[in-house]
Formats: C-alpha cells, sequence, structure tokens
C-alpha cells in the first residue's frame, strides 16, 4: 500500500514537471537571421575598380534589391531579430552592404552601414482604407444600375426613339 501511494505521488509531480516545463519553453526567445548572410571574407574581396557587375554576383550572389532609380546600386540586406513567444519579432541589429557600380558597370564603391537607425515601424492610422468614388452599400451596388443600362445607344431606357 505504501509503495502505490509512492509511485503515485511521483507520477503526478512528473506529470506537472512535464506541464511547467512545456509551458515554460515556450517563453523561450527565438533568434533568427533575415536576408544576406555577410562573409567578411567575400565582402572584403570586392574591391573597387577591379571588379564588375558579374563578379560581384559570383562572389556575393545576387543582391537583396536593386535601387529603384537605377541599376547601378545593389543593396545586401542583413538583418537578425528576436521573438519572444507568440510576440511580433522585433529587429535586434542591421547591416547594409551597398555597392555602387560606375556606368561602365565596374565597382565605383563598397559601403557598410550598420544600426537600426535605418528600420521603420510602420503603424497604420486605422483599420479602413480611404478610398476615392462615392460610398455606396451592397445593396446599392447591385441594383443601383436598373433602369440606368440601354441597349440602345445613346438612349436612357424604355423604347427606342426614331
Amino acid at each position: 500500500m505504501i509503495f502505490r501511494n509512492h509511485s503515485l505521488s511521483a507520477a503526478k509531480f512528473l506529470t506537472v514537471a512535464l506541464i511547467a516545463g512545456s509551458a515554460l519553453s515556450g517563453c523561450a526567445r527565438i533568434r533568427d537571421a533575415q536576408g544576406y548572410v555577410v562573409d567578411e571574407e567575400l565582402v572584403s574581396a570586392i574591391s573597387p575598380g577591379v571588379d564588375n557587375r558579374e563578379s560581384v554576383e559570383r562572389t556575393l550572389g545576387r543582391p537583396t534589391f536593386v535601387s529603384e532609380w537605377d541599376d547601378s546600386t545593389w543593396y545586401y540586406v542583413s538583418r537578425n531579430v528576436e521573438q519572444l513567444a507568440f510576440l511580433p519579432s522585433e529587429p535586434t541589429s542591421q547591416q547594409v552592404l551597398t555597392v555602387r557600380f560606375d556606368a561602365g558597370g565596374n565597382v565605383a564603391a563598397v559601403d557598410r552601414q550598420k544600426g537600426l537607425e535605418q528600420v521603420v515601424q510602420l503603424d497604420p492610422a486605422s483599420e479602413t482604407t480611404p478610398v476615392f468614388g462615392r460610398d455606396s452599400s451592397l445593396f446599392q451596388d447591385i441594383f443601383g444600375n436598373i433602369g440606368r443600362v440601354s441597349s440602345v445607344p445613346g438612349g436612357a431606357g424604355g423604347a427606342p426613339q426614331q
């Protein structure tokens, strides 16, 4: 009898320990790297005046994005983020590698910017998107054209005019 109570309490303790361990493991911080993974040796191998677009793409890979206004600037963006349980992830560090090319396609400059100063948090002002036009209900949209559409060119419905 004493042995049975002891094993029952051990089973309860083990069950509570497993539940508590599972619950606490969900509170662990998740760290993740997003974007380009910077390799210092490869980045230092890029030399202005020596390398061109093809050699940069072979060495560093395709850029994260190319400049919107011209294709003479390539950006390699690397970001580290942390997330706690189900909360949204937050950036902890960011690095932007900028490779600029001259008119001949040769590397003109390689710049590196570190820091979170360029990270922008966008918070929408409301949950609706303003649109231009009339404000109508679904009923008006469905039945609003009855009597307005004519099969006769230039007519507004009714009998054809002669």
